[in-house]
Protein backbone atom coordinates (compact mmCIF):
# COMPACT_ATOMS: atom_id res chain seq x y z
CA UNK A 1 0.00 0.00 0.00
CA UNK A 2 2.65 2.24 0.72
CA UNK A 3 3.27 2.76 -3.51
CA UNK A 4 -0.14 3.78 -3.66
CA UNK A 5 0.17 6.58 -0.74
CA UNK A 6 3.22 7.14 -2.72
CA UNK A 7 0.95 8.00 -6.42
CA UNK A 8 -1.45 9.94 -3.88
CA UNK A 9 1.15 12.05 -2.49
CA UNK A 10 2.34 13.06 -6.24
CA UNK A 11 -1.04 13.43 -7.52
CA UNK A 12 -1.68 15.58 -4.35
CA UNK A 13 1.58 17.67 -5.64
CA UNK A 14 1.72 17.82 -9.29
CA UNK A 15 -2.35 17.04 -9.48
CA UNK A 16 -3.71 19.96 -7.13
CA UNK A 17 -2.24 22.74 -9.03
CA UNK A 18 -3.17 21.41 -12.57
CA UNK A 19 -6.79 20.90 -10.94
CA UNK A 20 -7.23 24.08 -10.07
CA UNK A 21 -5.75 25.05 -13.22
CA UNK A 22 -7.72 23.16 -15.12
CA UNK A 23 -11.02 24.14 -13.31
CA UNK A 24 -10.15 27.63 -13.56
CA UNK A 25 -9.65 27.19 -17.71
CA UNK A 26 -13.23 25.10 -17.30
CA UNK A 27 -14.76 28.08 -15.73
CA UNK A 28 -12.93 30.42 -18.86
CA UNK A 29 -14.66 28.25 -21.31
CA UNK A 30 -18.31 28.61 -19.72
CA UNK A 31 -17.49 32.18 -19.93
CA UNK A 32 -17.66 32.46 -23.24
CA UNK A 33 -20.92 30.76 -23.66
CA UNK A 34 -22.41 33.27 -21.13
CA UNK A 35 -20.84 36.24 -23.82
CA UNK A 36 -21.36 34.21 -26.89
CA UNK A 37 -24.82 32.51 -28.65
CA UNK A 38 -24.21 28.60 -29.93
CA UNK A 39 -22.94 30.36 -33.30
CA UNK A 40 -20.84 32.86 -31.80
CA UNK A 41 -19.07 30.26 -30.01
CA UNK A 42 -19.16 28.13 -32.64
CA UNK A 43 -15.04 29.28 -33.09
CA UNK A 44 -14.06 28.68 -30.10
CA UNK A 45 -15.39 24.88 -29.78
CA UNK A 46 -13.96 24.29 -33.38
CA UNK A 47 -10.23 25.48 -32.72
CA UNK A 48 -9.89 24.00 -29.41
CA UNK A 49 -10.68 20.46 -30.67
CA UNK A 50 -8.13 20.92 -33.17
CA UNK A 51 -5.56 22.09 -30.60
CA UNK A 52 -5.11 18.67 -28.17
CA UNK A 53 -4.99 17.01 -31.91
CA UNK A 54 -1.89 19.25 -33.30
CA UNK A 55 -0.39 19.40 -29.90
CA UNK A 56 -0.07 15.63 -29.62
CA UNK A 57 1.93 15.41 -33.31
CA UNK A 58 4.15 18.19 -32.00
CA UNK A 59 5.49 15.82 -29.16
CA UNK A 60 4.92 13.28 -30.83
CA UNK A 61 5.02 10.80 -27.74
CA UNK A 62 8.38 12.14 -26.47
CA UNK A 63 7.05 13.23 -23.01
CA UNK A 64 6.15 9.89 -22.46
CA UNK A 65 9.19 8.60 -23.59
CA UNK A 66 11.74 11.34 -21.68
CA UNK A 67 9.99 9.46 -18.13
CA UNK A 68 10.85 5.72 -19.95
CA UNK A 69 14.37 6.53 -21.21
CA UNK A 70 15.21 8.26 -17.74
CA UNK A 71 15.37 4.74 -15.69
CA UNK A 72 17.70 3.54 -18.20
CA UNK A 73 19.74 6.36 -19.56
CA UNK A 74 21.91 9.12 -18.69
CA UNK A 75 19.57 12.13 -17.91
CA UNK A 76 21.12 14.82 -19.55
CA UNK A 77 21.97 13.53 -22.33
CA UNK A 78 18.35 12.70 -22.74
CA UNK A 79 17.16 15.80 -22.54
CA UNK A 80 19.59 17.44 -24.72
CA UNK A 81 18.67 14.79 -27.88
CA UNK A 82 14.91 15.38 -26.92
CA UNK A 83 15.40 19.14 -26.99
CA UNK A 84 16.69 19.53 -30.19
CA UNK A 85 14.67 16.91 -31.62
CA UNK A 86 11.34 18.74 -30.55
CA UNK A 87 12.63 22.23 -31.30
CA UNK A 88 13.91 21.44 -34.38
CA UNK A 89 10.61 19.59 -35.53
CA UNK A 90 8.19 22.43 -34.19
CA UNK A 91 10.17 24.83 -36.53
CA UNK A 92 9.17 22.60 -39.23
CA UNK A 93 5.88 21.65 -38.49
CA UNK A 94 4.89 25.28 -37.55
CA UNK A 95 6.80 26.45 -41.16
CA UNK A 96 4.30 23.37 -42.99
CA UNK A 97 1.02 25.28 -40.71
CA UNK A 98 1.85 28.46 -42.04
CA UNK A 99 2.07 27.42 -45.43
CA UNK A 100 -0.91 25.31 -45.59
CA UNK A 101 -2.44 28.27 -42.86
CA UNK A 102 -5.45 29.41 -46.37
CA UNK A 103 -6.69 25.68 -46.73
CA UNK A 104 -6.85 24.91 -43.00
CA UNK A 105 -8.86 28.47 -42.22
CA UNK A 106 -11.51 27.32 -44.93
CA UNK A 107 -11.34 23.74 -43.60
CA UNK A 108 -12.19 24.73 -40.44
CA UNK A 109 -14.60 26.94 -41.11
CA UNK A 110 -13.12 29.98 -40.06
CA UNK A 111 -12.84 32.20 -43.74
CA UNK A 112 -14.32 35.27 -41.60
CA UNK A 113 -11.57 34.78 -38.55
CA UNK A 114 -8.07 33.86 -40.51
CA UNK A 115 -6.31 35.73 -37.48
CA UNK A 116 -7.59 32.95 -34.91
CA UNK A 117 -5.85 30.03 -37.25
CA UNK A 118 -2.00 32.48 -36.99
CA UNK A 119 -2.97 32.42 -33.60
CA UNK A 120 -3.69 28.68 -32.93
CA UNK A 121 -0.07 27.95 -34.01
CA UNK A 122 1.27 29.87 -32.08
CA UNK A 123 -0.24 28.45 -29.56
CA UNK A 124 0.71 24.92 -30.18
CA UNK A 125 4.53 26.32 -30.88
CA UNK A 126 5.02 28.06 -27.53
CA UNK A 127 2.87 24.88 -25.74
CA UNK A 128 5.27 22.00 -27.42
CA UNK A 129 8.37 23.85 -26.49
CA UNK A 130 7.89 23.93 -22.86
CA UNK A 131 6.26 20.23 -22.75
CA UNK A 132 9.87 18.82 -22.08
CA UNK A 133 10.93 21.84 -19.31
CA UNK A 134 8.33 20.83 -17.42
CA UNK A 135 8.09 17.39 -17.57
CA UNK A 136 12.22 17.59 -16.27
CA UNK A 137 10.86 19.49 -13.52
CA UNK A 138 8.59 16.55 -12.55
CA UNK A 139 10.95 14.19 -13.13
CA UNK A 140 13.32 15.79 -10.81
CA UNK A 141 10.80 16.11 -8.18
CA UNK A 142 10.42 20.11 -8.26
CA UNK A 143 6.65 20.47 -7.23
CA UNK A 144 6.59 24.01 -6.09
CA UNK A 145 8.05 25.84 -9.44
CA UNK A 146 5.89 22.79 -11.37
CA UNK A 147 2.65 24.03 -9.34
CA UNK A 148 3.78 28.08 -9.42
CA UNK A 149 4.12 28.17 -13.26
CA UNK A 150 0.77 25.92 -14.01
CA UNK A 151 -1.34 27.95 -11.69
CA UNK A 152 0.39 31.46 -12.97
CA UNK A 153 -0.53 30.51 -16.27
CA UNK A 154 -3.69 30.23 -16.10
CA UNK A 155 -4.42 33.09 -13.48
CA UNK A 156 -2.76 35.19 -16.60
CA UNK A 157 -5.17 34.05 -18.85
CA UNK A 158 -7.96 34.48 -16.85
CA UNK A 159 -6.78 37.98 -16.14
CA UNK A 160 -6.29 38.55 -19.66
CA UNK A 161 -9.70 37.38 -20.67
CA UNK A 162 -11.61 39.47 -17.84
CA UNK A 163 -9.57 42.44 -19.03
CA UNK A 164 -10.69 41.87 -23.00
CA UNK A 165 -14.48 41.45 -22.17
CA UNK A 166 -14.95 43.37 -18.81
CA UNK A 167 -13.01 46.40 -19.03
CA UNK A 168 -11.79 47.01 -22.46
CA UNK A 169 -15.12 46.03 -24.44
CA UNK A 170 -17.08 48.15 -21.86
CA UNK A 171 -14.77 50.99 -22.59
CA UNK A 172 -15.13 50.70 -26.35
CA UNK A 173 -18.91 51.09 -26.06
CA UNK A 174 -19.09 54.11 -24.33
CA UNK A 175 -15.90 55.99 -25.60
CA UNK A 176 -14.40 54.47 -28.68
CA UNK A 177 -11.54 56.88 -28.42
CA UNK A 178 -10.31 55.97 -24.72
CA UNK A 179 -7.11 54.75 -23.65
CA UNK A 180 -8.64 50.91 -22.43
CA UNK A 181 -10.69 50.93 -26.01
CA UNK A 182 -7.45 50.94 -27.61
CA UNK A 183 -7.46 47.02 -26.41
CA UNK A 184 -10.53 46.02 -27.59
CA UNK A 185 -11.81 45.23 -31.56
CA UNK A 186 -15.44 44.18 -31.84
CA UNK A 187 -14.62 41.77 -34.88
CA UNK A 188 -12.11 39.74 -33.22
CA UNK A 189 -15.21 38.44 -30.34
CA UNK A 190 -14.30 34.95 -28.96
CA UNK A 191 -11.05 35.39 -30.21
CA UNK A 192 -10.10 37.15 -27.17
CA UNK A 193 -10.42 33.91 -25.79
CA UNK A 194 -7.14 32.98 -27.84
CA UNK A 195 -5.41 35.38 -27.90
CA UNK A 196 -5.00 35.79 -23.87
CA UNK A 197 -4.06 32.08 -24.35
CA UNK A 198 -1.30 32.78 -26.77
CA UNK A 199 -0.05 35.41 -24.36
CA UNK A 200 0.24 33.03 -21.23
CA UNK A 201 1.89 30.79 -23.44
CA UNK A 202 3.94 32.72 -24.37
CA UNK A 203 4.68 33.83 -20.19
CA UNK A 204 4.93 30.32 -19.65
CA UNK A 205 8.00 29.70 -21.76
CA UNK A 206 9.51 32.49 -20.02
CA UNK A 207 8.56 31.26 -16.44
CA UNK A 208 10.57 28.07 -17.79
CA UNK A 209 13.50 29.61 -19.39
CA UNK A 210 16.24 28.48 -17.23
CA UNK A 211 14.96 24.88 -17.90
CA UNK A 212 14.40 24.97 -21.47
CA UNK A 213 17.77 26.84 -22.03
CA UNK A 214 19.32 24.56 -19.82
CA UNK A 215 20.14 21.90 -23.11
CA UNK A 216 23.12 21.53 -24.96
CA UNK A 217 23.36 21.04 -28.35
CA UNK A 218 24.52 17.57 -27.88
CA UNK A 219 22.40 15.56 -30.15
CA UNK A 220 22.82 11.53 -29.53
CA UNK A 221 21.75 9.97 -32.74
CA UNK A 222 21.72 6.36 -31.77
CA UNK A 223 19.66 7.09 -28.78
CA UNK A 224 17.43 9.58 -30.44
CA UNK A 225 16.61 6.70 -33.09
CA UNK A 226 16.09 4.21 -30.15
CA UNK A 227 13.37 6.78 -28.50
CA UNK A 228 11.52 7.42 -31.87
CA UNK A 229 11.46 3.44 -32.50
CA UNK A 230 9.82 3.73 -29.24
CA UNK A 231 7.75 7.05 -29.12
CA UNK A 232 6.23 7.22 -32.75
CA UNK A 233 3.51 4.62 -31.98
CA UNK A 234 2.59 7.04 -29.16
CA UNK A 235 1.57 9.71 -31.63
CA UNK A 236 -1.34 7.63 -32.62
CA UNK A 237 -2.10 6.53 -29.35
CA UNK A 238 -1.98 10.51 -28.01
CA UNK A 239 -5.07 10.71 -30.51
CA UNK A 240 -6.93 7.82 -28.49
CA UNK A 241 -8.21 10.74 -26.45
CA UNK A 242 -9.12 13.25 -29.01
CA UNK A 243 -9.79 11.62 -32.54
CA UNK A 244 -13.86 11.70 -31.41
CA UNK A 245 -13.57 15.36 -30.81
CA UNK A 246 -12.08 16.41 -33.74
CA UNK A 247 -13.71 13.76 -36.10
CA UNK A 248 -17.51 13.88 -34.72
CA UNK A 249 -16.95 17.90 -35.92
CA UNK A 250 -15.06 17.03 -39.23
CA UNK A 251 -18.12 14.44 -40.26
CA UNK A 252 -20.45 16.72 -38.74
CA UNK A 253 -19.35 19.23 -41.27
CA UNK A 254 -19.71 17.31 -44.31
CA UNK A 255 -22.64 14.82 -43.40
CA UNK A 256 -25.32 16.92 -42.40
CA UNK A 257 -27.14 19.03 -44.98
CA UNK A 258 -28.91 21.90 -42.88
CA UNK A 259 -27.47 24.69 -44.12
CA UNK A 260 -23.97 26.18 -42.39
CA UNK A 261 -25.76 28.25 -39.89
CA UNK A 262 -27.43 25.77 -38.72
CA UNK A 263 -24.80 23.43 -38.42
CA UNK A 264 -22.41 25.71 -36.85
CA UNK A 265 -25.02 26.53 -34.61
CA UNK A 266 -25.11 22.44 -33.77
CA UNK A 267 -21.77 22.35 -33.29
CA UNK A 268 -21.65 25.23 -30.49
CA UNK A 269 -24.37 23.74 -28.89
CA UNK A 270 -22.34 20.32 -28.75
CA UNK A 271 -19.24 21.78 -27.69
CA UNK A 272 -20.23 23.61 -25.19
CA UNK A 273 -21.80 20.06 -23.45
CA UNK A 274 -19.10 18.11 -24.52
CA UNK A 275 -17.29 20.71 -22.07
CA UNK A 276 -19.41 19.44 -19.25
CA UNK A 277 -18.12 15.89 -19.64
CA UNK A 278 -14.70 17.99 -19.43
CA UNK A 279 -15.22 17.81 -15.45
CA UNK A 280 -14.17 13.74 -15.47
CA UNK A 281 -11.43 14.21 -18.03
CA UNK A 282 -9.84 17.12 -15.97
CA UNK A 283 -9.43 14.08 -13.40
CA UNK A 284 -8.53 11.75 -15.77
CA UNK A 285 -5.91 14.23 -17.34
CA UNK A 286 -4.41 15.20 -13.71
CA UNK A 287 -3.80 11.26 -12.28
CA UNK A 288 -2.01 10.80 -15.70
CA UNK A 289 0.43 13.40 -14.73
CA UNK A 290 1.32 11.51 -11.44
CA UNK A 291 0.68 7.89 -12.95
CA UNK A 292 2.90 7.56 -15.52
CA UNK A 293 5.79 8.54 -13.94
CA UNK A 294 4.62 6.07 -11.19
CA UNK A 295 4.00 3.52 -13.64
CA UNK A 296 7.66 3.13 -15.09
CA UNK A 297 9.02 3.83 -11.76
CA UNK A 298 7.88 0.97 -9.70
CA UNK A 299 7.59 -1.68 -12.97
CA UNK A 300 11.11 -3.28 -11.46
CA UNK A 301 9.72 -3.41 -7.93
CA UNK A 302 8.11 -6.79 -6.29
CA UNK A 303 4.57 -6.29 -6.71
CA UNK A 304 3.94 -4.27 -9.53
CA UNK A 305 1.20 -5.72 -11.00
CA UNK A 306 -0.80 -5.58 -7.29
CA UNK A 307 0.38 -2.26 -7.19
CA UNK A 308 -1.53 -1.33 -10.66
CA UNK A 309 -4.53 -3.59 -9.91
CA UNK A 310 -5.27 -1.61 -6.84
CA UNK A 311 -4.56 2.22 -8.22
CA UNK A 312 -7.42 0.93 -11.33
CA UNK A 313 -9.75 -0.03 -8.61
CA UNK A 314 -8.73 3.53 -6.47
CA UNK A 315 -9.34 4.92 -10.31
CA UNK A 316 -12.30 3.48 -11.04
CA UNK A 317 -14.26 4.44 -7.64
CA UNK A 318 -12.62 7.96 -7.95
CA UNK A 319 -14.48 8.04 -11.78
CA UNK A 320 -17.56 6.92 -10.83
CA UNK A 321 -18.13 9.24 -8.10
CA UNK A 322 -17.21 12.57 -10.37
CA UNK A 323 -20.10 11.03 -13.21
CA UNK A 324 -22.85 10.99 -9.99
CA UNK A 325 -21.74 14.69 -9.40
CA UNK A 326 -22.14 15.57 -13.10
CA UNK A 327 -25.24 13.44 -13.86
CA UNK A 328 -27.07 13.52 -10.62
CA UNK A 329 -26.58 17.58 -10.58
CA UNK A 330 -27.00 18.06 -14.36
CA UNK A 331 -29.99 20.51 -13.67
CA UNK A 332 -27.02 22.63 -11.37
CA UNK A 333 -24.55 22.29 -14.67
CA UNK A 334 -26.90 23.06 -17.53
CA UNK A 335 -26.99 26.60 -15.63
CA UNK A 336 -23.82 26.95 -16.02
CA UNK A 337 -23.78 27.26 -20.27
CA UNK A 338 -27.55 28.01 -20.25
CA UNK A 339 -28.22 30.71 -17.75
CA UNK A 340 -27.75 33.54 -20.66
CA UNK A 341 -27.94 31.70 -23.94
CA UNK A 342 -30.65 28.92 -23.11
CA UNK A 343 -30.60 27.44 -26.69
CA UNK A 344 -26.94 25.40 -24.91
CA UNK A 345 -29.66 22.88 -22.87
CA UNK A 346 -30.79 21.43 -26.00
CA UNK A 347 -28.26 19.33 -26.24
CA UNK A 348 -27.75 18.40 -22.28
CA UNK A 349 -29.33 14.94 -22.64
CA UNK A 350 -25.90 13.46 -24.39
CA UNK A 351 -23.87 14.78 -21.25
CA UNK A 352 -24.16 11.45 -19.06
CA UNK A 353 -23.41 9.79 -22.51
CA UNK A 354 -20.26 11.81 -22.99
CA UNK A 355 -19.20 10.97 -19.17
CA UNK A 356 -19.73 7.74 -19.26
CA UNK A 357 -17.68 7.38 -22.51
CA UNK A 358 -14.67 9.69 -20.46
CA UNK A 359 -14.67 6.92 -17.89
CA UNK A 360 -14.12 4.25 -20.36
CA UNK A 361 -11.46 6.30 -21.75
CA UNK A 362 -9.56 6.88 -18.82
CA UNK A 363 -9.21 2.88 -18.04
CA UNK A 364 -8.19 2.46 -21.33
CA UNK A 365 -5.67 5.46 -20.03
CA UNK A 366 -4.41 3.25 -17.24
CA UNK A 367 -4.80 0.03 -19.19
CA UNK A 368 -2.21 1.08 -21.42
CA UNK A 369 0.50 0.89 -19.14
CA UNK A 370 1.24 -2.44 -20.44
CA UNK A 371 2.27 -1.84 -24.14
CA UNK A 372 4.25 1.05 -22.91
CA UNK A 373 5.87 -1.27 -20.31
CA UNK A 374 6.75 -3.87 -23.20
CA UNK A 375 7.31 -2.05 -25.49
CA UNK A 376 4.67 -3.05 -27.50
CA UNK A 377 3.39 0.60 -28.57
CA UNK A 378 2.75 -0.33 -31.91
CA UNK A 379 -0.94 -2.53 -30.27
CA UNK A 380 -1.74 0.87 -28.83
CA UNK A 381 -1.46 2.53 -32.25
CA UNK A 382 -3.44 -0.30 -33.69
CA UNK A 383 -6.12 0.22 -30.85
CA UNK A 384 -6.57 4.03 -31.88
CA UNK A 385 -6.77 3.61 -35.40
CA UNK A 386 -9.50 1.25 -34.66
CA UNK A 387 -11.28 3.34 -32.52
CA UNK A 388 -10.57 5.96 -35.77
CA UNK A 389 -12.42 3.88 -37.91
CA UNK A 390 -15.39 3.14 -35.61
CA UNK A 391 -15.88 6.87 -34.78
CA UNK A 392 -15.95 7.88 -37.91
CA UNK A 393 -18.01 5.23 -39.66
CA UNK A 394 -20.46 5.25 -36.97
CA UNK A 395 -20.50 9.11 -37.33
CA UNK A 396 -21.46 8.90 -40.83
CA UNK A 397 -24.29 6.33 -39.96
CA UNK A 398 -25.56 8.22 -36.64
CA UNK A 399 -25.43 12.55 -37.09
CA UNK A 400 -27.59 12.56 -40.15
CA UNK A 401 -30.64 10.93 -38.42
CA UNK A 402 -29.64 11.99 -34.43
CA UNK A 403 -27.20 14.89 -34.91
CA UNK A 404 -25.30 15.19 -31.72
CA UNK A 405 -26.95 12.53 -29.99
CA UNK A 406 -25.28 10.26 -32.50
CA UNK A 407 -21.84 12.13 -32.53
CA UNK A 408 -22.34 11.35 -28.51
CA UNK A 409 -22.66 6.95 -28.91
CA UNK A 410 -20.27 7.30 -31.50
CA UNK A 411 -17.79 8.59 -29.02
CA UNK A 412 -18.89 5.93 -26.07
CA UNK A 413 -18.72 3.22 -28.23
CA UNK A 414 -15.50 4.21 -29.70
CA UNK A 415 -13.97 4.54 -25.84
CA UNK A 416 -15.46 1.64 -24.52
CA UNK A 417 -14.03 -0.26 -27.34
CA UNK A 418 -10.80 0.71 -26.93
CA UNK A 419 -10.96 -0.08 -23.26
CA UNK A 420 -12.09 -3.63 -23.94
CA UNK A 421 -9.55 -3.94 -26.77
CA UNK A 422 -6.65 -3.06 -24.78
CA UNK A 423 -7.99 -5.07 -21.57
CA UNK A 424 -7.63 -8.01 -23.51
CA UNK A 425 -4.54 -7.48 -25.30
CA UNK A 426 -3.16 -6.58 -21.91
CA UNK A 427 -4.26 -9.88 -20.05
CA UNK A 428 -1.95 -11.78 -22.58
CA UNK A 429 1.28 -9.91 -22.76
CA UNK A 430 1.27 -7.98 -18.73
CA UNK A 431 -1.34 -9.73 -16.76
CA UNK A 432 -2.54 -7.48 -14.09
CA UNK A 433 -4.98 -8.57 -11.56
CA UNK A 434 -7.35 -6.17 -11.76
CA UNK A 435 -10.87 -7.01 -9.67
CA UNK A 436 -12.81 -6.89 -13.15
CA UNK A 437 -16.37 -8.11 -11.95
CA UNK A 438 -16.04 -5.72 -8.70
CA UNK A 439 -15.34 -2.84 -11.34
CA UNK A 440 -17.63 -3.10 -13.49
CA UNK A 441 -20.36 -3.34 -10.97
CA UNK A 442 -19.84 -0.23 -9.96
CA UNK A 443 -19.99 1.27 -13.27
CA UNK A 444 -23.29 -0.21 -13.89
CA UNK A 445 -24.76 0.44 -10.35
CA UNK A 446 -23.89 4.46 -11.07
CA UNK A 447 -25.42 3.96 -14.59
CA UNK A 448 -28.79 2.11 -12.71
CA UNK A 449 -28.76 5.45 -9.97
CA UNK A 450 -28.94 8.00 -12.85
CA UNK A 451 -31.55 6.23 -14.82
CA UNK A 452 -33.53 5.96 -10.80
CA UNK A 453 -32.83 9.83 -10.28
CA UNK A 454 -34.15 10.87 -13.55
CA UNK A 455 -37.33 8.29 -13.28
CA UNK A 456 -37.81 10.30 -10.09
CA UNK A 457 -37.77 13.50 -11.32
CA UNK A 458 -38.69 13.83 -15.24
CA UNK A 459 -42.12 12.66 -13.91
CA UNK A 460 -42.72 15.69 -12.08
CA UNK A 461 -43.49 19.13 -14.18
CA UNK A 462 -40.27 21.11 -14.13
CA UNK A 463 -42.51 24.34 -13.14
CA UNK A 464 -43.86 22.86 -9.81
CA UNK A 465 -42.78 24.21 -6.78
CA UNK A 466 -41.55 21.59 -5.19
CA UNK A 467 -39.33 20.21 -8.46
CA UNK A 468 -36.05 21.44 -7.32
CA UNK A 469 -36.47 20.52 -3.55
CA UNK A 470 -36.76 16.70 -4.79
CA UNK A 471 -34.69 17.04 -7.59
CA UNK A 472 -31.41 18.11 -5.22
CA UNK A 473 -32.83 15.42 -2.34
CA UNK A 474 -33.02 12.57 -4.58
CA UNK A 475 -29.41 13.61 -6.11
CA UNK A 476 -28.02 13.59 -2.99
CA UNK A 477 -29.68 10.44 -1.23
CA UNK A 478 -28.83 8.77 -4.05
CA UNK A 479 -25.34 9.78 -4.31
CA UNK A 480 -25.09 9.16 -0.63
CA UNK A 481 -25.95 5.34 -0.88
CA UNK A 482 -23.38 4.90 -3.39
CA UNK A 483 -20.79 6.25 -0.74
CA UNK A 484 -22.29 4.19 1.84
CA UNK A 485 -21.59 1.27 -0.48
CA UNK A 486 -17.75 1.63 -1.49
CA UNK A 487 -17.24 2.62 2.35
CA UNK A 488 -18.76 -0.51 3.07
CA UNK A 489 -16.99 -2.76 0.10
CA UNK A 490 -13.85 -1.64 0.56
CA UNK A 491 -13.73 -0.73 3.92
CA UNK A 492 -10.54 -2.85 4.84
CA UNK A 493 -8.69 -1.12 1.66
CA UNK A 494 -9.32 2.56 2.47
CA UNK A 495 -8.73 2.13 6.51
CA UNK A 496 -5.21 1.40 4.72
CA UNK A 497 -4.99 5.12 3.22
CA UNK A 498 -4.00 8.03 4.75
CA UNK A 499 -6.59 10.44 6.46
CA UNK A 500 -9.63 8.85 4.93
CA UNK A 501 -8.36 5.60 6.42
CA UNK A 502 -7.64 6.96 10.21
CA UNK A 503 -11.19 8.43 9.91
CA UNK A 504 -12.59 5.30 8.94
CA UNK A 505 -10.81 3.51 11.95
CA UNK A 506 -12.09 5.71 14.27
CA UNK A 507 -15.83 5.08 12.89
CA UNK A 508 -15.59 1.51 13.38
Amino acid sequence: MSSIKKLAGQTIWYGAPRIFARFLNFGVSLLGFQLFDPNGSYPYTQVYAVIPFLNILFTYGLETSYFRFAQTHDRKKLYNTLTVSMLVSSLLLTGVLFLLKDPLTSFMGMDDHPQYITWMIWIIFFDTLYTLPLSKLRLEERPRKYAFVNVFSILLNIALVLFFFYVARPAYEKDPDSFFAWFYDPAVGIGYFLLANLIASGVTLLLLYREFASFRFDFDKKLWKEVMYYSYPLIIVGFGGQINELLSRVVYQRVLDVGEKQEQFELGVFGANYKLAVLITIFIQVFRLAAEPFFFNQSKSEGAQRSYARVMKFFVIACCFMFLVVVLFLDLWKGLIASKYPEYAQGIYIVPILAMGSIFLGIYYNLSIWYKLTNRNMFGAYITISGAIITIVLNIILIPKFHYMGAAWATFICYAFMMVASYIQGQKYYPVPYAKKKLITYIVICALIYIIHEVIVRNINSAARFYIPIYYISAAVLFGLFLLLILKVERKELQRLPFLGKWLYRAA
